[in-house]
């Protein structure tokens, strides 16, 4: 990104970081945590010796929470259509709405309710996780992936706003739950095994990459455990060195 300084010397977006922080009445450590990030790299953001990676700044458009997040979403590479057009029609003619509250009038029949939701900016990674026989792609940290484009996904949906991100699943090992093509939100902050048995998770191998499977613990045994009995399920063992690097949340796909 073109760093196009202002007359202190510092770029505009170092400026915005420092104002945000300042606003919500954060320190650079309590800032960093809400998104993922020491105090050390959010003091380089606001020297402008460093700018912030792609999923830093959709973070920080979270945080914002008013007119400048679509300065920080812009920066990650997202433009205002991307956010727009899965927005409300009588939402899509103000910036400033993005994560307000705003009024969804439910559709089907019977009487119309109104109610109030707030919306969280979730990145789109280009990465997809694969099932046996189609391998997924080989990154063990889903913040260093490149974002492909944004879902504005309701934050009930997304517990730790900082740490979720959705990408495509490969192959069917999944269904039928999963089809080839869906995409999955993950939430990369839940990894702890002990909590997460008989949920889906990404797992990666460094010999087959993402893999997306239902992790599963039997005595003392776990397993990657595939929804379509077609498929095996795998045995973790120090052997066989599988990392859980997320936890599914939901799942969206398009109709045939």
């Amino acid at each position: 990104m073109l760093r196009k300084s202002t007359p202190s010397g510092r770029p505009p977006w170092a400026k915005a970081i420092r104002e945000l922080r300042l606003r919500l009445k954060l320190s650079q450590s309590d800032l960093g945590s809400r998104i993922g990030f020491s105090a050390m790299t959010v003091s380089r953001w606001e020297r402008g010796a460093q700018e912030p990676p792609s999923h830093g700044y959709i973070g920080l458009g979270n945080l914002s929470r008013n007119a400048n997040c679509w300065f920080f979403w812009e920066r990650a590479g997202l433009r205002t259509d991307d956010v727009l057009r899965v927005l409300p029609t009588h939402q899509r003619d103000t910036h400033t709405s993005a994560l307000d509250n705003f009024e969804i009038v439910s559709a089907g029949s019977g009487p119309k309710r109104s109610e109030k939701h707030e919306l969280v900016a979730v990145p789109l990674l280009k990465v997809a996780a694969g099932s046996p026989g189609k391998a997924g792609d080989n990154l063990t940290l889903l913040s260093d992936a490149p974002v492909e484009s944004m879902i504005a996904a309701p934050k009930d949906w997304c517990p730790n706003p900082s740490y979720t991100s959705c990408l495509r699943v490969r192959g069917n090992s999944m269904l039928p739950l999963i089809q080839d093509g869906f995409v999955v939100a993950v939430d990369s902050s839940e990894t702890d095994l002990s909590s997460l048995d008989g949920k889906i998770v990404i797992a990666w191998h460094k010999d087959v990459g993402l893999t997306i499977s239902r992790f599963r613990r039997y005595d003392h045994t776990e397993v990657l455990q595939p929804e379509n009995t077609a498929y095996e399920a795998i045995t973790l063992s120090p052997k066989k060195t599988w990392k859980i690097v997320a936890k599914v949340l939901w799942w969206i796909g398009k109709a045939p």
